[in-house]
């Protein structure tokens, strides 16, 4: 697993954004890493103003006092960069980590209402697409994330059956280890219902669980790794939730690489696994 050493943490100062300091916070302490805390001051349409309309510099000054003065006994103790910029909030997050050596970026995913609740933010979305580093994101839900998940104990997995789910495994036991959580592997297949035209039977549902955990438990062996599997059937962010919720699970991991093109059944849900996740999902 690589070092989690310098974590970026994106501020609005929402209460879903207050609501995922403890979080950061603790994994900071957890990974001895330095924060940053990058706040955005974002004007609309700035491009189309005259400049002489407007001093954006009160609004600069503003936001950085305001963030100097944020989360102080929150991050106690840990070493604390806070950069205050103009612009675009996701070209800023993401020319941030372009620039800096950044191992981990945590953020909260921002869904309001029943109807956003269906959405990724705009912000979270771009982050998650566009950057190579892990991406942490708080549980999507209209409250702010409980503090319930804040003290990592145990982790679930997502994995497919490809040989490329050997580095995850190990990914994800390093961190484990280094956490003290335990680990737990989840896979879906289809269920009955994603085959109408073959008219599956149940006995072919339970081959397709067989071969998957005859394949899961090889790629273990490979990755040395020896942990609970587990198996559903159904959509993948149904079967992850699901099992998220049996396990008590307090961060899910999940492959993400490069949210585009032909990337396998996980990661092609990968967004819909976060908006439906009832803990934290780390993207890697």
């Amino acid at each position: 697993m690589p070092s989690l050493k310098h974590i970026v943490f994106p501020v609005d100062f929402s209460d879903r954004s207050n609501g995922a300091v403890p979080f950061v916070a603790e994994m900071a302490r957890k990974q001895e890493a330095t924060v940053t805390l990058l706040a955005v001051a974002h004007l609309p349409n700035m491009e189309l103003l005259e400049p002489s309309t407007i001093d954006p510099q009160p609004i600069l000054d503003g936001l950085k006092s305001r963030l100097d003065q944020a989360y102080l006994s929150h991050f106690a103790g840990l070493k604390v960069d806070r950069l205050a910029v103009l612009g675009d909030p996701a070209h800023a997050i993401i020319d941030f980590i372009s620039a800096n050596r950044v191992d981990m970026v945590m953020m909260a995913t921002h869904g309001y209402s029943p109807f956003r609740q269906l959405l990724l933010g705009s912000v979270t979305a771009k982050v998650l697409h566009d950057v190579h580093v892990p991406v942490w994101t708080a549980a999507h839900t209209v409250e702010p994330p409980a503090r319930e998940h804040v003290n990592i104990r145990k982790i679930l997995c997502a994995v497919d059956t490809n040989a490329a789910n050997v580095e995850l495994m190990r990914w994800a036991a390093g961190l484990g280890k280094d956490l003290g959580a335990t680990l737990r592997l989840i896979h879906a297949v289809p269920g009955i219902e994603a085959w109408p035209d073959l008219q599956m039977d149940q006995k072919f549902e339970d081959t397709l669980r067989e071969n998957a955990a005859h394949t899961i438990q090889n790629l273990e062996k490979e990755a040395d790794l020896s942990v609970p599997v587990c198996i559903g059937a159904g959509t993948v962010p149904d079967v992850v939730r699901e099992e998220a919720l049996q396990y008590g699970a307090d961060l899910i991991l999940i492959g993400r690489g490069t949210l585009q093109g032909k990337l396998g059944r996980l990661r092609t849900h990968a967004y819909g696994i976060i908006r439906d996740a009832p803990c934290p999902v780390l993207s890697v």
